[in-house]
């Protein structure tokens, strides 16, 4: 299984890393017992040898690897490895070292995919080696946000799920010695934010190529939209702000200051449509709650990424005085 290349025969090590997601990790799990594939090479794409879920239990509180002990013949594709509480880039580091397959694809725990959903990226991959000669490249598959809990494939693509990213964990498939030879995550980013692309960075210095693979599709669920989760929205966007400043300070570029919003024109931005601050969870709380009793709470939460960008922004500029003032 160790043996497998690009192009040829592919055997697939998913990596997965969850902490306190049973109920939506069961669907997850599910849908990746799920996956038909081929197992005839043709002109249009790879055959697929088999494949394995690496699930690396990041030290959940709810009971995960205990149901998942119980429901092991449920799962037979499954490994499980657990560690203490350290974050996703640890997590998804202990996976990688523990994957029996050369190509590693990576989803997160919340993602929910279709049943092509391997076969597509073995595709795309094969595809990708007749372009350029090599395996100098990963494929990146598309992710639709969705509140759809009982049926999270059955929502529509929306302008929202767009991404610009280079490289994300949440649908990503690439040869495993490309991880190891550029270093795999940082685990200096156990806060929320940054950790994939930070790596993608590296790999792009490496010169590998992204292609696109829009057949390989996975459902990425959240819970609806409410009012109770601002605080934790709040605190999340303050720790993307700081790790943002990591991620900076390892690659001091122009790029990584527009990713992380580290700019004149984000503070300008975010400081105006909140009206420096005045917009924020208390005053924009009434409108908010209109438009989730409206059924609209995916709207709420667009707008509510108004005064949470402008925490972000805060964030960022605040941690990056604390490393100028300490160094």
């Amino acid at each position: 299984m160790g043996n497998s290349v690009v192009g040829e025969t592919v055997f697939f090590s998913v990596v997965i890393p969850t902490y306190n997601r049973k109920p939506i990790l069961e669907k997850c799990l599910r849908a990746l017992e799920a996956q038909k594939l081929s197992d005839v090479e043709t002109h249009h794409g790879a055959s697929v040898l088999g494949y394995e879920v690496v699930l690396v239990d990041d030290g959940s509180t709810d009971g995960t690897l205990e149901w998942l002990e119980a429901r092991k013949d449920e799962f037979p594709h499954v490994r499980t490895f657990c560690q203490n509480h350290a974050g996703p880039a640890a997590a998804r580091n202990l996976g990688v070292e523990k994957a029996l397959g050369d190509t590693i694809i990576f989803i997160d725990s919340d993602l929910v995919v279709t049943e092509n959903f391997l076969q597509a990226h073995a595709n795309a991959l094969e595809q990708g080696k007749q372009k350029f000669g090599g395996d100098r490249f990963f494929t990146y598959g598309a992710v639709i946000n969705t509140c759809n809990f009982d049926q999270p494939t059955s929502e529509p693509y929306k302008l929202t799920d767009f991404s610009a990213a280079f490289f994300a964990t949440g649908n990503v498939a690439i040869p495993k010695h490309w991880l190891e030879k550029a270093g795999l995550f940082d685990t200096r980013f156990q806060l929320y934010g940054w950790e994939d692309l930070e790596l993608g960075v590296r790999l792009k210095n490496l010169g590998l190529k992204l292609i696109k693979c829009p057949d390989a599709v996975g459902y990425h669920w959240h819970p609806p939209f409410s009012l109770e989760q601002v605080p934790r929205l709040i605190d999340k966007e303050i720790q993307r702000g700081r790790m943002g400043v990591l991620f900076y300070q390892k690659h001091p570029t122009w790029e990584v200051r527009m990713m992380i919003q580290m700019t004149w024109l984000h503070r300008l931005l975010w400081g105006v449509l909140s009206l420096n601050g005045i917009l924020n969870e208390r005053t924009m709380a009434p409108f908010l709650q209109w438009l989730i009793k409206l059924g609209k709470p995916q709207l709420a939460l667009e707008i509510a990424r108004i005064f949470l960008n402008w925490y972000n922004v805060k964030g960022v500029y605040e941690a990056y005085a604390q490393i100028q003032k300490a160094t």
